[in-house]
């Protein structure tokens, strides 16, 4: 298969829908030989930060000479953004080998594997051929029954745990918690985020049961400065470094500094123009750092909101937290077959905003143009997947549903 041809493969396999469990994880990677690969693993949980605090590795890691690895998930743009090495994307070419030799494997298995499953093991394929002395891996969703979790780490990250993905994960923040502390190995030392009340009675007993060393991180990096913006960014950073020190990895301090001021994570406040920023919030606990970080920045300043929001989120509780920061919203309708159609999301608005004008746009691009002829700040989130699809017209570059098609 050439690469597009691989990734409609890929995509594919999405009709086998999410089984969480390890036993399908654990026998694709025997199989293609990297149930162990080169390198010391750091594996990342929690329900909002764990990509920045992948990326924050990863720049702390290469700044520190060491060749790195990440995995990370969803991609925005390019599929090839969830596997990189020292900063550079899996190419095409490696995509399309590895994806054709685990299709052939997968001929005639019976379950077969989930797209997650496949994709991490594409992943796992590309660091053991490729060496890396860090590899950074994040969870897709929870962690207990995450295919990311059929490896063996050096240290266990947990960022901040809140709700969300509850229909697979649990409806109480006690259950929640109990799979993301899922990550957490026996004797292997535990880094976590302050926590919720009952998660952290969680994530303390797990840690206790499998003589884990666990490690409260309560105070922020303020050492230096820090190239993402908000004061959650901070946290995330202090979680990184700590996460380096319980592993015994060496990083100087001026390793840490270049790091963190080199870092770049796209579609986390990210500042596209003077007055437009990138935010990939899509639950409560992200729209309030979201909230956060705009006051800190615009102080009371609203902004024209352009959104798009998955049909499976809190939508009610997302809108009532992004309030207060909200002036007028454009809700384009987006490609993703997830998404909140954007008729039903302005019947919500319009009963949670009074008074703030509502407007829906066929695409992005419609909800881009009646921005611009606006002034003042604009506000592009929601999603993760929306956020992909403003960049990538934002930048003309194909969409990430499109790299398939073309």
């Amino acid at each position: 298969m050439n690469y597009r041809a691989a990734l409609a493969w890929l995509f594919n396999t999405q009709r086998f829908g999410i089984k969480l469990g390890l036993e399908s994880s654990h026998r694709l990677f025997a199989s293609l030989g990297v149930a162990t690969i080169p390198g010391k693993i750091i594996h990342v949980a929690g329900t909002n930060g764990k990509g920045s605090v992948c990326a924050l590795l990863d720049a702390i890691g290469r700044a520190a000479g060491f060749r790195t690895g990440l995995f990370t998930s969803p991609h925005l743009v390019s599929f090839r953004e969830r596997i990189q090495v020292d900063g550079e994307m899996i190419t095409e070419d490696a995509v399309a080998r590895g994806l054709t030799n685990i299709r052939d494997l997968l001929a005639s298995w019976e379950p077969h594997p989930t797209f997650f499953e496949i994709v991490t093991a594409l992943a796992l394929v590309h660091f053991r051929d490729t060496a890396p002395d860090l590899v950074i891996l994040e969870t897709g969703m929870g962690g207990r029954l995450d295919s990311t979790n059929a490896t063996n780490p050096v240290v266990s990250v947990l960022t901040p745990i809140d709700y969300d993905h509850q229909k697979w994960l649990g409806h109480t923040l006690t259950e929640i918690a109990g799979e993301k502390a899922g990550i957490i190995k026996a004797g292997v030392p535990v880094i976590s985020a302050q926590q919720p009340a009952e998660a952290a009675e969680v994530i303390r007993a797990k840690a206790e049961e499998l003589g884990s060393p666990l490690t409260i991180v309560k105070s922020p990096m303020t050492k230096f400065p820090i190239a993402l913006i908000g004061e959650h960014q901070k946290q995330n950073a202090a979680l990184a470094v700590a996460a380096f020190q319980a592993a015994e990895i060496f990083v100087s301090e001026d390793a840490v500094e270049e790091g963190l001021a080199k870092v770049s994570w796209p579609a986390r406040f990210q500042r596209w123009d003077e007055r437009t920023i990138i935010d990939g919030a899509h639950n409560p606990a992200g729209a309030r750092a979201l909230v956060r970080a705009w006051k800190d920045n615009f102080g009371e300043r609203k902004a024209t909101l352009i959104l798009a929001i998955l049909a499976d989120k809190d939508v009610a509780s997302f809108i009532s937290t992004i309030a207060p920061i909200v002036g007028r919203v454009l809700l384009p309708q987006i490609r993703s077959e997830r998404a909140l159609p954007a008729e039903e999301l302005s019947l919500t608005i319009k009963g949670l905003l009074a008074g703030v004008p509502v407007k829906t746009a066929p695409s992005f691009a419609a909800a881009w143009q009646a921005a611009q002829r606006t002034e003042g700040l604009i506000l592009i989130t929601g999603s993760l997947h929306f956020a992909g699809e403003a960049l990538a017209e934002l930048r003309g570059e194909p969409a990430a549903y499109e790299e398939c098609l073309q």
